[in-house]
């Protein structure tokens, strides 16, 4: 069978697509192809410019509130957050007792790690994308199941607050010589300031500029208070049971012993899979590799990821699934000195762990027509969507040469699958107005909705330009 990278430009000679909305025919032409290669495909925008942007909804402070200062992942945070304060402050009013707030931690500590667990991930992302029958208004709304990581974080942060207070009664229980042991309390101080550590070191300014350190405090830190939470939850269930009951009949009987129990295995779901597999690569050019696995498939809108190190560090890239190919592909771009140091020494081997994780562009089939945007490197993980041809899909790929940078290879297999892409070389034309030019592809298309791929600041801009207007836009949240 072939693939859409068997396909040379050759093909595309007389390659013409009829677009109802677009109007007229996209043809894709090598019959007079510049130097740079680009005049067969650096087409399909033009006139947007002449195009109006509508004028923003609501008053300035009410859409700001609700498209930037409230998102949805804070509106998470905040009712989970929120409502762990309103418990706690009627905790402290009507009185509790250690063992009773203690299970409100471990179940906040649950909460934040069971949201993030890849089976859990993908198993809601299923169940929010499956009814694409409900109105526009619903699927909006349920589409930003991405934003769950609101939930883990509102649970994280709840869990501390709690902590603190389950300190304060376990150290007046000890005080009072009342149940509370010496050990306990000990190993109480440490978590708590750890999860200080942990937290702190989370907060997204410290986080952006020091991604690896962040993972690998969350990592290591994050199962050194695993350890301690069974410990803290032994010494208190053995502080607290009734007198003459056994350890191990208290720990049956303990909610807070099998929440532990889940969440530990939850976490170490993904190491189970931890292995180091055989890669075939295709380096693209000095700007991208291609890297192809086959010891699992992928569904479009899932990543993965990988590691040359698996103790210290872990990168995710969009899984590129072919019909009819097994396994599927990555597309890793130069960015930083690992991406530069895999793309100039291609391994043979790589560690992988986990599953393939829904992410963003998961939530593409919950709508019939969708403007899919890619600016550089960002086309990986829309050309899973590409392929697989089951949603209407406009392609708008904002780029400098994409022959020179992704090859013709690639670039060619795109335009098999989605020969009325449009394509902007930023080397020729500048960058455009990203907000306008979207909103252009998006009337014109009769779209449901957009879906972003690109950098966080650009993102941001279009998602919030968007949305400001009226069009359901869908973008990463960097939450992790």
């Amino acid at each position: 069978m072939a693939t859409p990278g068997d396909r040379t430009i050759e093909s595309y000679e007389k390659t013409e697509k009829k677009d109802e909305k677009f109007g007229g025919q996209v043809t894709v032409t090598t019959a007079a192809v510049s130097e740079d290669g680009l005049d067969d495909i650096d087409s399909g925008w033009e006139g947007y410019m002449d195009t109006e942007l509508p004028d923003k909804m609501e008053g300035k402070f009410f859409r700001n509130l609700r498209h930037q200062v409230m998102n949805i992942y804070r509106r998470l945070f905040s009712l989970v957050f929120l409502t762990n304060v309103g418990v706690l402050i009627d905790a402290c009013v009507r009185g509790s007792n250690t063992p009773h707030i203690g299970k409100i931690v471990i179940a906040n500590i649950f909460t934040a790690i069971l949201i993030r667990e890849e089976h859990i991930v993908n198993t809601l992302f299923y169940i929010f994308t499956f009814p694409t029958f409900l109105p526009l208004w619903a699927r909006v709304t349920v589409a930003r199941v991405y934003s769950l990581g609101g939930i883990h974080s509102g649970s994280a942060v709840a869990a501390f607050m709690w902590f603190i207070y389950f300190t304060i009664l376990a150290t007046q229980d000890l005080r009072r010589h009342e149940h509370a042991s010496a050990a306990l309390i000990a190993v109480t101080y440490v978590i708590l300031l750890f999860l200080a550590i942990i937290i702190g070191l989370a907060a997204p300014a410290w986080r952006r500029i020091h991604h690896n350190k962040f993972e690998m405090v969350h990592r290591f830190l994050g199962w050194t208070v695993t350890a301690l939470v069974w410990a803290l939850v032994i010494l208190l269930t053995n502080d607290y049971k009734d007198p003459g009951m056994s350890l191990g009949v208290a720990l049956r009987k303990s909610a807070p012993f099998w929440l532990v129990v889940v969440l530990t295995m939850s976490i170490a779901s993904s190491w189970i899979h931890l292995r180091k597999v055989k890669i075939t690569t295709e380096v693209l050019s000095a700007h991208a590799l291609r890297v192809h696995y086959e010891y699992s498939g992928a569904i479009p809108g899932t990543f993965s990821r990988i590691s040359y190190s698996p103790l210290t560090e872990w990168h995710s890239f969009a899984t590129i699934a072919v019909p009819g190919v097994k396994g599927f592909d990555h597309i890793i771009s130069r960015v930083g000195d690992w991406t530069t140091r895999t793309i100039q020494n291609p391994p043979s081997e790589i560690w992988v762990r986990g599953v393939p994780t829904a992410g963003i562009m998961n939530v593409v089939p919950l709508f019939k027509r969708v403007v899919v945007v890619a600016t550089g490197s960002g086309i990986a993980p829309c050309a899973p969507h590409v392929y697989a041809n089951k949603t209407k899909i406009k392609l708008l790929w904002t780029s400098r040469n994409i022959r020179k940078t992704y090859g013709d290879k690639f670039v060619d297999s795109i335009l098999t699958a989605a020969p009325d892409a449009i394509i902007y070389d930023t080397d020729a034309h500048g960058k455009p107005d990203m907000i306008k030019l979207i909103h252009h592809v998006y009337k014109e298309f009769d779209a449901e909705a957009v879906c972003i791929i690109s950098n966080q600041p650009l993102t941001q801009k279009v998602v919030y330009g968007l949305m400001s207007r009226g069009v359901p836009a869908f973008g990463a949240v960097w939450d992790s």
